[in-house]
This record gives structure tokens, C-alpha cells and sequence, in this order.
């Protein structure tokens, strides 16, 4: 079911800027990037290479990793004692949360993320079942891939280690094969950790320039928890709380208390820095199926059968009534309204002027509308003037537009300051004639040309405000070459 919904919904929109951004990085493949590690970029790449440049081509891996983690939550469930009813209800809190409805619908790290954290837990659980230490390697290996996809795998792997510390289950580090499974993950993560320091650490210059400009909309905790059970769907609060309590107080969760440790530390954590409240959302398939085998050992009288069917039931018609929150299910318009009548909407998370959508489906609109306008203006001009002219985009999701839409209509590869498209540098042009995206204080163009006209402009309906702006041509470099004022155009944020 999960994998249908994703793959039948996979064209309803546009692609995601960041998808745009990815899918260059795919084109560049290196072991790092300004904000990412190198598997998201291999994701993009191999997407593209397999299966072709179609939404449904391109979102098939993100569906893929969505529906197995529906299948690695049941085996958490069944690994932590639980039958047919808990599995099935902790599959279906997975299923039904609208945050995983969204973040399985594009490609990006965060369907993949789940799966690692989970993969780890899973792993641990065996260890402490079985005592068989030498699945260390392979929990070096999954917690080495997740690090190679995103680094809060550093996050929640710690989370997971001072658990075990803390609990009687500390016996299971003591031996050489924690210590293998340790080499093994950093030997893994080692080629993005030489290029982060090769690189000065660029990820923590972009971090500290988004804090100094408060980009990111603040949370307080009681806010943060908040959107924790919203992205979880809030009927499936009592399921993944009685897991945490289960783990944590319960009995028959002691073993693994390890687990409901590491979710406290990884949520403390997040508090404590000010991350983002979805950097904690891989954390919850284990509570999910913790929590379940909970309530299935309560409802297991024979006069509960009804309650667990109602649950159930309620759980479903719920999880289909909040899908188009997140899953981009139905047309712009009706989703206005659709949301307005239920009175729930996406969380605002940066503070960016969206439009009559929220900013995750608003950025998925006007991509292709804005690079056939940049078109008109680029075939214009003449042959000669096309062989010397670059296209700039502010961000990475108009020069990514232009990479991946452009080329079918006779555009060049764009340029642009903005996070790894800087470090591409601006290839082989001069700046004599340049035509600019995204600018919106045309004095600053002013300052590097002699001639700065408007062309055109840009904007579509659904789509952020801050795509809409005027397409500017400029001719004539005050002095310098692109490659001159390139560090100047540096934009890390």
C-alpha cells in the first residue's frame, strides 16, 4: 500500500527544489558537498541512470525506502515479542504518519535516513537477544552508510551507545567486535570526513550563517514535541508514548531500554542545538513497534478484540483524512480548501513568504514555467551572443532548474553562488553577457555591469515569493571577469 501511494502520486506535482539541487549534485559526484554527504548525490545519479528522468523514474528509490521501512517496523515489532496485531498496527502508524508521507515522496536523504537509524536498532535489538557480538560489523557498516547520507547518524548512534551504557545492557560494548564495528563505520564515513576537512569544514560555516540569520522558524519545547506528534499523526501519539514508557518504566521493554535512553538523548540533543523538529522523525518506527507490542499484551483479553479493531479502524480513516496535508494528493486549489475546512496545514519552517500553499508544495511549483521564459530570453539573442553568455541563478533551485529542464530547450548548464554550485565555479565564462535569476536588487548587478535590463519576469501562482522576481540581461563587466568577483558571489545560506 505504502509503495503504491507514493509511486501513484509521484507526477501529481512538481519536482521539489531541493530535488533540483540534488540532481545536479548527482552530475558533480564527489565525497561531499557544502551541506550534504555524497549519498544523496549517488541516489540522484543512479535514479537517472536506471530508470530515466520521468517524476515516477526519479521518486522510485524515495517509494521504495518508504515502503520497506512499513516492513522494518513490523520486524522491530515482531523482534520485541510481538504477534500478527502488534506488527500490523505498528506497520500502520508508520504508514499513516503524515511526516513520512512526505519526506518518501521526493528524493533527498530523509526517506533513506529511517531506514539506517532503524537498521542500527534493529541490529542492537539482536545483540541483546542473542549475545552475538559480531553483528557489531554490521552495525558499523549501517551507522558508515548513514553517515555517508546524513550526519545525525553521529546523532543518534551516540544516543544509542550511552543507552547501553546506561543500562545493564552495557555489557555488550565490552569486546573487540564493538570496537571492529566502530572501525568499520568510520572507515566508511572516512572519504567525506578527509573532503569536509580538505574543505574546512563548509557545513559548519552554512550552519552558523542560517543561525546568524534566523532563517529557520524557532520552536519552543513544548513546540517542538508538538510537531512531533502532529508529523506522527496524533491518533498514533498514545502508540509510540506507550513504547517510550514501555521501554523506559515497563517490564517487559527492560532489555532494550537502550532505545527509549537514545530517543530521550537524541530529543534533548535537537533541544539543545535548535535543530530542525523532523531530524528526530527516524527515531519513531522503534517506539512505534515498541509501543504496539505494549498495547497488544494489554488489549490480550478476549473482551478487548473490539478495541484493537476500533483502533485500528480509526487509525486508518484518520491517517486517509490528514494524507493530503503532507502527500501531494490533491489539485492546488481543492487543497486550499481541503485544508481551510479541516483547519490543519503544514508547519511553517523557515521563515519564507510562501504562497496560497504552504512552502513544501510551494516550492514544487513554477520550475519548468521559469526556465522556458529564461529560454525565450536566451534564444533571442543571437548565435554568437549565446556562445558567450552564462545563465546565473541566486539559489540552487534555479540554477538546478535550468540544469535539468534547460538542456531540451537548447540551454547551457546554469552558474551560481549558492552552496556547492560555488565551489563549480563559473566555468568557462567571462561575464560578458550574463542573464541573472533571482536577484531582486538590481543596484547590486549595477555594481559588476554596465548594462542591466530587465528581460523578463518570472512567477507562478503556487509558487514562493521569492520566485517571483524580473529576469535580468547584463552586458559589459565593469573591470573584472566573472572569475574575478567569483569569491564575492559566495552564498552560504
Amino acid at each position: 500500500m505504502k509503495l503504491l501511494l507514493h509511486l501513484a502520486t509521484a507526477g501529481v506535482y512538481g519536482l521539489f527544489v531541493d530535488e533540483l539541487y540534488f540532481l545536479a549534485c548527482g552530475e558533480h559526484l564527489a565525497w561531499g558537498y557544502v551541506d550534504m554527504p555524497p549519498l544523496t548525490a549517488l541516489q540522484a545519479r543512479l535514479a537517472r541512470t536506471l530508470f530515466g528522468d520521468s517524476m515516477l523514474a526519479l521518486r522510485l528509490l524515495p517509494a521504495l525506502a518508504g515502503a520497506t521501512l512499513v516492513l522494518l517496523t513490523g520486524t522491530l515489532a515482531r523482534q520485541l515479542g510481538g504477534r500478527r496485531f502488534a506488527q500490523v498496527l505498528a506497520a500502520l502508524a508508520v504508514l499513516v504518519a503524515p511526516g513520512y508521507l512526505f519526506v518518501d515522496s521526493y528524493l533527498s536523504m530523509n526517506a533513506v535516513e529511517p531506514l539506517l537509524w532503524m537498521g542500527c536498532a534493529l541490529v542492537l535489538i539482536r545483540i541483546i537477544k542473542s549475545g552475538n557480538v559480531t553483528l557489531w560489523i554490521w552495525f558499523g557498516v549501517l551507522a558508515g552508510l548513514g553517515l555517508e547520507n546524513k550526519q545525525t547518524m553521529l546523532m543518534f548512534c551516540f544516543a544509542l551507545i550511552v543507552g547501553l551504557l546506561l543500562t545493564a545492557e552495557r555489557r555488550c560494548v565490552a569486546n573487540r567486535w564493538f570496537v571492529f564495528g566502530g572501525l568499520a563505520a568510520f572507515l566508511i564515513w572516512l572519504p567525506n570526513l578527509l573532503w569536509m576537512v580538505q574543505h574546512h569544514f563548509p557545513h559548519l560555516e552554512l550552519l552558523a550563517n542560517i543561525r546568524r540569520n534566523q532563517r529557520n522558524v524557532a520552536l519552543s519545547p513544548l513546540q517542538f514535541v508538538g510537531q512531533q506528534i502532529l508529523a506522527m499523526h496524533p491518533l498514533a501519539c498514545p502508540i509510540w508514548l506507550g513504547g517510550l514508557w514501555s521501554l523506559l518504566i515497563g517490564r517487559e521493554g527492560g532489555r532494550y531500554r537502550a532505545l527509549g535512553w537514545a530517543y530521550l538523548i537524541a530529543l534533548g540533543t535537537l533541544l539543545l542545538t535548535a535543530g530542525r523538529f523532523y531530524y528526530l522523525l527516524p527515531a519513531y518506527p522503534m517506539l512505534f513497534a515498541a509501543g504496539a507490542v505494549a498495547l497488544e499484551r494489554w488489549c490480550d483479553q478476549p473482551r478487548y478484540g473490539w478495541a484493537r479493531l476500533a483502533y485500528v479502524a480509526l487509525l486508518a480513516v484518520t491517517g486517509i483524512l490528514l494524507a493530503p496535508v503532507t502527500l501531494p494528493v490533491l489539485p492546488p486549489e481543492t487543497l486550499v480548501r481541503y485544508t481551510e475546512t479541516i483547519g490543519v496545514s503544514q508547519p511553517q519552517i523557515e521563515h519564507r513568504q510562501s504562497s496560497a500553499l504552504p512552502q513544501l508544495f510551494a516550492d514544487r511549483f513554477g520550475w519548468p514555467e521559469m526556465v522556458a521564459t529564461v529560454a525565450q530570453v536566451y534564444n533571442g539573442l543571437s548565435p554568437g551572443e549565446r556562445a558567450k553568455t552564462a545563465i546565473y541563478g541566486k539559489d540552487y533551485g534555479e540554477a538546478g532548474a535550468i540544469d535539468f529542464f534547460g538542456p531540451a530547450l537548447g540551454l547551457p548548464k546554469a552558474i551560481s553562488g549558492h552552496l556547492t554550485y560555488w565551489y563549480w565555479g563559473p566555468r568557462e565564462y567571462t561575464g560578458e553577457i550574463v542573464i541573472v535569476l533571482g536577484e531582486h536588487e538590481p543596484n547590486r548587478l549595477e555594481s559588476y555591469f554596465t548594462s542591466v535590463e530587465a528581460v523578463a519576469s518570472v512567477g507562478h501562482p503556487y509558487a514562493m515569493a521569492s520566485q517571483h522576481f524580473p529576469v535580468y540581461l547584463c552586458r559589459g563587466p565593469k573591470g573584472r571577469t566573472l572569475q574575478q568577483i567569483w569569491p564575492e558571489l559566495k552564498n552560504w545560506n
